[in-house]
């Protein structure tokens, strides 16, 4: 290594603890330092972590809802934390967290190196002014044809976890480097993530020799090795397992003379919602740590991976309730629908897996828990029925609910008009950033100051 080195209920007063409590729209998505008791208003705290750009874009402009609004400089402020914490990786931002275009472009100016999975990503990155050196493809599923673009396009760096797919960037990707993709799903991994991997991604250790040394029998560099702990990982301690099979794979490629001297930590690397994760130092202190304890002296090139902890604390998602219902007269629990749901940029809320702080327009007064749920005609629409989520007895239809934290994972997840329902159109401030709508057209520079 080198130098430079189940349902649960949220309450208002400790809405960013890990325990089971209880959450109210008036204080969710506030951190402890800010936090208010029982129900009263906390806007000013949810200004101060929405950021005051985003609230006085809003209030200016009025965007029709639901609208994401991207905040460039805590963009930028969350790429300087993810360096400071990780000093000796390079960053490969995790383009599929937040493909707009000006965040993009921002990264590229900071410095950053860009991981992509199409062919789409890559003419992203490149029209934004990313070199092709700075890009990894990082999808080991992909075709052919998808290959050869971006080799013409000067892509150098490519993952794969088969055989079939390293036979194919031999043919028309001839000379690149290469790292293998290994299978890692342990306890730690498994339990961790809030959206774990499973098995689709990666082969075995025992594999990836075979085929690291095909691919140096191939022409190609084969330069190093990769695995992902899983999305939005809570262990600082997750990267552990895999850092050591990577070493046990390098050490029996060493014996037939093809070393490595690349190793990928993949992403995972947590954003804040309603828990609050371990600080990002944590993860650096860890990780480098087992790197050293599994590899010693060894010069490696670390690289990592990250798009939830980069951009989803810029994020605002604003929609509004499109109405407020019961389903018996004497049910205490109000089902309040929507105008965007898991089709419309919340396909993280499956099976409740991210949740989301939630600030309306009507917080300070009474409260009552809820069901939360999009506008679709589809009965798998639900955002939150398990976890309890409490808001203010007088909401209505036409009033707004905020969705803190949703930067990552929710224009990129937006489907195409199901039901009619346009993608989620997104809005990016600060930074000398512009105004655009879903289908990327420029309207406007925002100077929100």
């Amino acid at each position: 290594m080198t130098e430079s080195l189940a349902t649960t209920e949220l309450t208002a007063a400790s809405a960013d603890m890990s325990t089971s409590t209880e959450l109210t729209a008036a204080s969710a998505g506030v951190s402890t330092s800010t936090d208010l008791p029982g129900t009263g208003s906390s806007r000013p705290a949810a200004a101060e972590r929405a950021g005051a750009m985003v609230l006085e874009f809003l209030r200016e402009r009025r965007p029709a809802t639901p609208c994401l609004v991207i905040d460039l400089d805590v963009v930028a402020q969350r790429y300087h934390e993810v360096r400071a914490a990780l000093p000796w990786a390079e960053v490969y931002y995790a383009v599929k967290a937040n493909p707009a275009p000006e965040v993009v472009r921002l990264l590229a100016e900071l410095g950053a190196c860009f991981d992509v999975a199409s062919p789409a990503e890559i003419d992203l990155c490149l029209a934004e002014g990313v070199r092709p050196e700075s890009i990894s493809y990082s999808n080991p599923i992909k075709k052919r044809a998808d290959i050869e673009h971006a080799y013409r396009r000067g892509v150098r760096l490519f993952a794969f976890d088969s055989e079939q797919d390293l036979e194919h960037i031999a043919e028309v990707a001839p000379g690149s480097s290469v790292f293998c993709r290994v299978l890692v799903a342990t306890a730690a991994t498994e339990g961790g993530a809030q959206t774990p991997f499973g098995a689709k991604f990666g082969c075995c250790p025992e594999m990836a020799v075979e085929l690291l040394d095909r691919a140096a029998a191939l022409g190609l560099d084969a330069c190093g090795a990769s695995f992902h702990v899983g999305s939005q990982q809570r262990d600082p301690t997750a990267w552990d397992g895999g850092i050591a099979t990577v070493a046990g794979i390098v050490d029996e490629l060493d014996r037939r003379s093809v070393p490595l001297r690349l190793l990928n930590l993949g992403g995972g690397l947590p954003a804040s919602y309603v828990e609050a994760p371990p600080p990002l130092s944590a993860y650096g202190t860890a990780i480098e740590a087992s790197v050293r304890r599994h590899f010693g002296d060894r010069p490696l090139r670390l690289l990592v991976e990250p798009g939830r902890a980069i951009v989803a604390d810029a994020g605002l998602l604003r929609s509004e309730v499109v109405l407020v219902s019961r389903k018996s007269r004497g049910e205490d629990r109000r089902w309040v629908y929507l105008d965007v749901g898991r089709y419309g940029g919340l396909a993280e809320t499956e099976n409740e897996a991210i949740a989301y702080p939630l600030v309306t327009s009507r917080d300070g007064g009474p409260t009552g828990p809820v069901v939360v749920a999009g506008p679709t005609c589809d009965g798998d629409d639900v955002l939150y029925q398990r976890r309890v989520y409490r808001l203010p007895l007088d909401l209505r239809a036409g009033d707004h609910v905020d969705l803190l934290g949703a930067g990552a994972y929710t224009a990129s997840y937006s489907s195409v008009a199901f039901n009619g329902f346009a993608p989620l159109a997104t809005y990016c401030v600060g930074a000398g950033g512009k105004a655009r709508d879903s289908a990327g057209v420029i309207s406007e520079t925002v100077t929100v100051q």
